[in-house]
Order: C-alpha cells, then structure tokens, then sequence
C-alpha cells in the first residue's frame, strides 16, 4: 500500500492547470500558441519543399553533366580526324594519278613521289597540331623512349649511343604513342 500512496503523491496535480477562456478580443499566450504551430509546420513545410527542388536539381545537373563528359569523350577524336581527311585526299588523289596512262613512267614516279613527299609533310602538320611528335633519336639510348633490337660494334660512336633508327617513334604531349626501334652500339 505504501506504493500506492507514493505513486498518488508524484503524480502532478493536473486540475491545478486550469486554461483561461479566451474572447476573440483577448490576447493571451494560450491563444497565440495553435497560430505558432501553424506557422512552424508551414515553415517546416516550405523548408521541406525547398530541400526536394535543390536535391531535384542537383541530381538534373548530374545527369545532364555526365550525358555532356559521355558526348565529349565520344567525339573527342573529330577535330583530329578532321584534319587527317586533307591526308587521305592527297594519297586518294596520288592513286588516280597513277593510272592515267599518259604521262611516262619516269615522269609518273618522279610526281608520285613528290605527291608522298607532300602527304607525309601533312601527316606531320596535322599531327604537329595535336601534339603528336617523333621521338628524339639523337644521342644516347633512353629505354623510356627507345626500343633496342640490336646491339653492334661502333667505331663511330661511344657505348650507349643510338646507331641506327628502323623505326621512328611518337608521343603525344609526353605519353609515348610507339617507342623508336633502334640499334644501339655495345
């Protein structure tokens, strides 16, 4: 029984809080407190909203960013392919001029030639511009850059050194495209 008694005394005497009556014409704190909530909940509603449309936005932006790097990435290689089409021109060009039968053969080899010259001069152009260049041949050997195939007796050069180039190498920007086949004295 002492729990009951104990229980019935911390428990709040609730009809000591009486809630006024209010007239329309009063102001009181009671009154002004179901205006409060309203205008919290329609702030915390508006809030809400405001979040939705951002996050909205941002995940649009997202999907509209990576559509354009999806775009770049596939026609990344146009402006280069581009300027190669000058290329294949001239070598389409150099074929027809090949069978006219016209011009002697003497002459015809002299042209072809200078019409190869010319293309290979293009091909370096096009690949100037977009920063593709041969590999430097010149001077001692650097397996970065240069591929041994052979090594020979030189009494031309030191150890080390390149001697001879079968195939030029490239590199674009810093990247090595193909390195040089070379051979290089023991």
């Amino acid at each position: 029984m002492d729990d009951k008694v104990k229980e019935e005394q911390s428990m709040p005497d609730i009809s000591a809080e009486i809630v006024p009556e209010c007239s329309e014409n009063d102001e009181c704190e009671v009154c002004e407190q179901p205006n409060e909530v309203e205008e919290l909940q329609s702030k915390i509603a508006e809030l809400e909203d405001r979040y939705l449309r951002a996050n909205a936005d941002f995940d649009n932006m997202k999907r509209r960013l990576e559509k354009e790097k999806m775009q770049a990435i596939s026609y990344a290689h146009e402006v280069f392919a581009r300027d190669l089409l000058p290329v294949i021109d001239s070598l389409e060009m150099a074929i027809l001029a090949g069978s006219n039968t016209e011009i002697e053969s003497g002459e015809l080899l002299g042209k072809v030639k200078e019409g190869l010259g010319l293309t290979i001069e293009q091909f370096r152009k096009a690949f100037e511009k977009h920063g593709v260049e041969l590999v430097d041949i010149e001077g001692t050997f650097d397996p970065n850059f240069h591929e041994a195939v052979m090594q020979l007796e030189s009494e031309e050069k030191s150890s080390g050194e390149i001697l001879q180039v079968f195939q030029k190498g490239y590199k674009i920007k810093e990247r090595i495209l193909r390195p040089a086949m070379v051979s290089i004295v023991k």
